[in-house]
């Protein structure tokens, strides 16, 4: 086949502007020139094709660049394809779900709650189906099922979804120890090249096929292990007290402006969000204390 370059920007998804963009940075071959006009084949169509899905991986257009010089270079691509979609894969057994809008209130106690729900979007507990006002994906049904059960013991949906980001900082956490701890002594030796070899990014794609299910699986047992530990202390402290021991005072949560959250996490990063606005909100409370007592000072004066 042969493209003029709207025809190549409309087969391809970019537009003409980014073909032009990737041909001035090296990541497109120049088309072939007839007369007055440039030809593009399906060489320029499946690079482009390629480009996209990298960018959509998090690729940047430098590390594309890289990786398209060595597959021209006849180093090959499948290797180190085969291992970005071998880590872009699940790393869970879990299927997608999708629920109505009348069945996730009906969950929920049968009201709705518009905050709720745009709090779980935010989270990605629940995601718009494009056209279906009325249904999300349910990325995690196993998490949203965790929710339903909660809200039912009694625990208010602006707590879940508080101890939600709360978990999910520390889970992050533990990942990225994960996978440090893994390159390190493991990964380290296959990536050494830039891009790897095709053998060792074969070896890499195997290797994390054979250690994906591990990081799951130890903090499944750490996790048990913490729990039967401080439920035994908690249960011992209350039958030897006669009381219910001491509980931290409960947490309150506000809905804030989705702008907002935004603007803080960009200042100070989503893991400090939550500690910048409780030390912004002090700082406000501790002002307006200091005015109130040198307004009452001034005034007994």
């Amino acid at each position: 086949m042969e493209y003029r370059i709207e025809d190549l920007a409309h087969h391809s998804g970019a537009t003409v502007r980014t073909i032009r963009a990737y041909q001035d940075r090296g990541l497109l071959p120049r088309p072939e020139r007839r007369g007055r006009a440039n030809v593009y084949g399906d060489a320029h169509l499946a690079r482009l094709r390629q480009i996209a899905d990298l960018l959509d991986r998090g690729y940047t257009l430098a590390s594309i660049k890289e990786l398209l010089e060595a597959w021209d270079a006849g180093r090959g691509l499948g290797g180190v394809l085969g291992l970005v979609a071998e880590v872009d894969g699940p790393w869970t057994d879990e299927k997608a779900d999708r629920i109505t809008r009348a069945e996730l209130d009906a969950a929920f106690g049968g009201t709705p709650d518009e905050a709720a729900v745009a709090d779980a979007v935010a989270l990605g507990v629940l995601e718009p189906v494009p056209g279906r006002e009325d249904e999300y994906l349910v990325p995690s049904p196993q998490e949203l099922s965790v929710a339903v059960e909660l809200y039912a013991a009694g625990v208010p949906l602006l707590a879940i979804s508080g101890h939600l980001r709360e978990l999910r900082v520390q889970v992050e956490h533990i990942a990225s120890r994960f996978l440090e701890f893994t390159t390190e002594h493991v990964f380290a030796r296959y990536l050494d090249h830039h891009p790897p070899t095709e053998a060792d990014a074969a070896e890499a794609a195997s290797l994390v096929r054979k250690l994906r299910p591990l990081a799951q699986q130890s903090v499944d047992a750490e996790l048990a292990r913490a729990m039967r530990m401080f439920a035994t202390k908690h249960l011992r402290q209350h039958l030897e007290s006669g009381a219910v021991p001491p509980v931290a005072e409960e947490p309150q949560y506000v809905a804030l402006p989705v702008s907002t959250m935004r603007a803080v996490q960009a200042l100070v990063g989503e893991e400090n969000a939550a500690a910048f606005i409780a030390a912004a909100a002090e700082r406000e409370v501790h002002t307006r204390t200091l005015d109130a007592l040198s307004a009452h000072s001034r005034s007994s004066s």
